[in-house]
């Protein structure tokens, strides 16, 4: 019997030995080449995907014809997206039309493989019998609510919904078996450990900045009637009705100021790391508020990804609810969250000291208090007399307290986690820190707009995660240290052929 799995018994050397062959045959004088084409040739000369092909072994049967390399397909699917083809037949095309495409892929000039040939990969990638995650037929629900003012999101009781779901996902034991489990996996072993090794993310002390981006994928939804009540001249009945993307909804884009039909991308990046690196990304109905996104998304990386020791959390308003706090408090991470305007005011605290918007105490003469340093033991922060200082003393005309440095107040996070932040949130190293969670906007701007993730000509979920874990690992590429493309061209002309 002929065991005809993907065997490549060179690895990533032999991919190399083969590409200087062909490319010196077809460009004899590689310095014609624009710095542009260098850029990418140099990153995939180093772009060693030869685990790929032990990982997906069990994709493939021993009986057949001999299937194309899985890394070969891989890094082929990868330089389209570089080059940010979106049509897998226009990318078929190129590869039989250019041979530099071919041979940079690891395929021979005129053995290049077809549409069905990638699709086929794509389904082995994907561990699921169904191309979507939910049941194509189902109930039409309605459009989500907007926000009442130009750039609300839409309305959603944060705390209310932490407080009943947050519980449940605790207990609820969430297993890495989603369907993009492979494709993690890839990803996740080729790239996002690369990186850690390499030093651009601290797994051991890892800062995370979370948000949610809409993804659109589609500009209307596509359903078909499986009822008569249309030939009964009802036309807006609820029957089920057979969607051709049924893991999509239409939601609320609050920076567009409109609706739109798709995902809702939530996404983590490691914000200490210089180059916005991804980590992990869910797509969530886009009719979901960030909350539902974020607290999903959070307790699946947590099964994906148990090894790592999350120390900062870096989220906006959206997240700005007390069971977060209180999570983040009994698993020794420390929030960065912006208030949400919506739900602050002055209240009172100790006797004649209220507490400002953001936290800090207010004096019986309505002055804001002075910030006089935090104990992170303790959790707790001390603010002192805003009419006093250490030389002069409380030089206050209406002193309200006996002591010469003047009034002291201790504010302990247990009173309320939400307000009283250690770091305190007017101090400069909780601005500092914050600052860094802009790191997970940029890191959406590269998906959506450098690398063209909406472009897609997708209908399945299947596709979608395909292209986004297929975008990440470009995004990881783009942060590798690669020899200088001066060089390059020149040591490839020495190497024999």
């Amino acid at each position: 019997m002929i065991f005809l799995l993907p065997y490549n018994p060179g690895g990533h050397a032999a991919y190399q030995d083969s590409f200087v062959s062909d490319f010196l045959k077809f460009y004899p004088n590689p310095f014609v080449l624009s710095k542009d084409t260098w850029d990418y040739i140099v990153q995939f000369w180093y772009l060693d995907l030869s685990l790929t092909d032990t990982i997906m072994q069990e994709c493939y049967s021993v009986f057949g014809p001999e299937p194309r390399l899985p890394s070969c397909m891989l890094r082929s699917y990868l330089l389209a997206l570089k080059l940010k083809v979106t049509s897998i037949t226009q990318w078929c095309r190129m590869l039989r039309e250019t041979p530099l495409y071919a041979i940079l892929s690891g395929f021979s000039f005129g053995d290049t493989p077809g549409v069905g040939t990638f699709y086929d990969f794509f389904s082995r990638i994907w561990k699921g019998d169904s191309n979507h995650l939910s049941p194509n037929d189902r109930f039409p629900k309605c459009k989500v609510p907007k926000g009442k003012k130009t750039g609300e999101k839409t309305p959603c009781d944060s705390n209310s919904v932490a407080s009943k779901l947050l519980p449940l996902l605790q207990r609820w034991n969430i297993k890495p078996e989603h369907p993009f489990f492979l494709i993690f996996q890839l990803y996740r072993q080729q790239f996002l450990s690369k990186s850690i090794a390499d030093g651009l993310i601290d797994v051991k002390h890892l800062a995370l900045a979370g948000d949610g981006t809409p993804l659109r994928t589609a500009a209307q939804q596509r359903s078909k009637r499986l009822c008569n009540c249309k030939k009964k001249e009802c036309s807006s009945c609820h029957c089920k009705r057979h969607d051709t993307q049924p893991d999509c909804n239409w939601g609320w884009d609050s920076h567009r100021n409109c609706y739109f039909f798709g995902y809702h991308l939530y996404m983590y990046v490691a914000s200490d790391s210089h180059n916005d690196l991804p980590v992990f990304p869910l797509l969530e109905r886009a009719s979901r508020h960030d909350m539902l996104s974020f607290l999903h998304s959070f307790f699946t990386m947590n099964a994906y990804l148990k090894e790592y020791r999350i120390t900062k959390l870096l989220l906006d308003s959206a997240q700005d609810a007390y069971p977060v706090y209180e999570y983040c408090r009994n698993h020794e991470m420390i929030p960065f969250i912006d208030l949400n305007p919506g739900n602050t005011g002055h209240f009172k605290y100790k006797n004649d000291i209220t507490i400002d918007k953001d936290g800090v105490p207010i004096c019986p003469l309505g002055l804001r208090m002075h910030k006089d340093g935090h104990e992170l033991a303790k959790y707790r922060a001390k603010y002192r007399c805003p009419l006093a200082n250490r030389k002069r003393g409380c030089f206050c005309e209406h002193p309200c307290s006996d002591a010469k440095y003047g009034r002291t107040v201790h504010i302990y996070q247990s009173d309320n986690p939400r307000l009283f932040n250690v770091p305190p949130r007017d101090s400069k190293e909780w601005k500092m820190e914050y600052k860094k969670r802009t790191s997970v906007e940029r890191s959406n701007k590269r998906e959506k707009e450098d690398y063209k993730l909406e472009d897609g000509r997708h209908r399945s979920t299947k596709m979608w995660y395909c292209r986004l874990y297929g975008i990440l690992m470009l995004q990881h590429l783009d942060a590798w240290e690669t020899p200088s493309i001066k060089e390059f061209p020149q040591s490839l002309l020495s190497c024999p052929t």
